[in-house]
């Protein structure tokens, strides 16, 4: 199956080659979400305005709405996505992505195959939506760290966004499929990410209440298009190229948006191996990431106000990593071996952190607002 067929010939044949039923769905996925982002910045958002609470949470519901339709058709018509019409298949399928389903079809029909596949296929979806809905908010903590630092307008704030996540889709598109190969290829390299993931998750915990800060002088990014591009530091209009007696300059406008798809590229290095944690079919990683990181928009104009308010949040998702983390490394370690977490399960434990470290923030709230962004 795309991103490639499992042989013993080189990588790169197995990134090229190609299964045309698994990309017609694919291609169907980029088309819905394209027309999706297309009525979002070409009708609802074509003027640049501040974006309220209350328009937040309308666009915040309607894409957690679209991931829960894409769920319910997902359980009812999964199989479709590879074609699984009977046992032989489905446990081929299992053998290929690991489902841990394989105990659940002894002496079953092919039609119950199916069925179980698909269910499975499905809370794998909703799982990892959620994992990376969940991590998305430390990203959210650092795009409104960018914005602040470089002093953005607000009314441009929807406008950075939209562009910066749609360069997420095609980046994360490149990851994940060569991510899957990789994982095909040096099944090892699972346990590099899972003790990666641990790592991470301390390492957050531990600087859960450091100040940080955006060099706005010195930051890679500033430095590289200072180098090799003509920068107009004085415009501050919403276009990210202008014209100036016949030369062309990128705008401080587009500088930001370069630092926030930097960001994002960062983010996803932590991102993507935890959904693979779930799950190793990247097609479900790929349509759970791209639900999440579409809906990250309306997310962080819900939480730029309420952000403060919910500060043991970052000890839940640290936690979420470790979680993720350990769940990816018990199969290769020799005390676990073969060991796995099922998907329900992992699900489970996952919605208990994050309602766990939301409700103690709401129960034990700061005695003092803060004044700088905590991350």
């Amino acid at each position: 199956m795309f991103p490639y067929k499992i042989t013993d010939s080189l990588l790169l044949d197995k990134i090229f080659y190609m299964d045309f039923y698994s990309n017609m769905v694919l291609l169907g996925f980029l088309v819905i979400m394209g027309f999706f982002l297309a009525l979002d910045l070409g009708i609802f958002h074509k003027k640049d305005h501040e974006i309220g609470f209350k328009e937040a949470a309308i666009w915040t519901g309607i894409w957690i709405f679209l991931a829960l339709v894409a769920f319910v058709l997902i359980y009812f018509f999964g199989n479709e996505i590879h074609g699984m019409k009977n046992l032989e298949e489905v446990k081929a399928k299992i053998q290929e992505y690991g489902h841990p389903i394989a105990n659940q079809l002894q002496g079953v029909s092919d039609a119950q195959a199916v069925s179980i596949y698909r269910k499975n296929l499905a809370f794998e979806f909703l799982t990892g939506y959620l994992v990376e809905y969940s991590l998305s908010i430390d990203n959210i903590f650092v795009i409104i760290l960018i914005f602040y630092s470089f002093g953005i307008e607000k009314k441009y704030y929807h406008r950075v966004l939209f562009w910066g996540i749609l360069g997420a889709v095609v980046m994360r598109f490149l990851f994940i499929f060569l991510f899957s190969a990789l994982i095909h290829r040096f099944e090892w390299i699972l346990l590099l990410f899972g003790l990666f993931l641990i790592f991470t998750g301390i390492k957050m915990f531990a600087e859960r209440n450091k100040n940080k800060k955006i060099d706005t002088k010195n930051h890679p990014v500033i430095r590289f298009t200072a180098r090799y591009f003509a920068v107009d530091k004085d415009y501050t209009g919403h276009n990210f190229f202008i014209r100036k007696n016949g030369k062309l300059f990128i705008t401080s406008l587009m500088i930001i948006l370069l630092i926030v798809e930097f960001s994002d590229v960062i983010f996803a290095v932590d991102s993507i191996p935890a959904i693979f944690s779930i799950t190793k079919d990247p097609y479900i990683v790929y349509f759970s990431n791209i639900f999440a990181i579409i809906g990250l928009r309306s997310l962080f104009f819900l939480l730029i106000n309420v952000m403060n308010k919910f500060r043991f949040l970052h000890i839940g998702l640290s936690l979420l990593l470790v979680f993720v983390g350990v769940k990816m490394s018990l199969p290769f370690l020799p005390f676990t071996k073969g060991f796995h977490i099922s998907t329900l399960h992992s699900l489970y434990i996952i919605l208990a952190i994050l309602a766990v470290s939301i409700l103690v923030s709401v129960i034990i709230p700061e005695n003092k607002r803060q004044t700088e962004i905590n991350h």
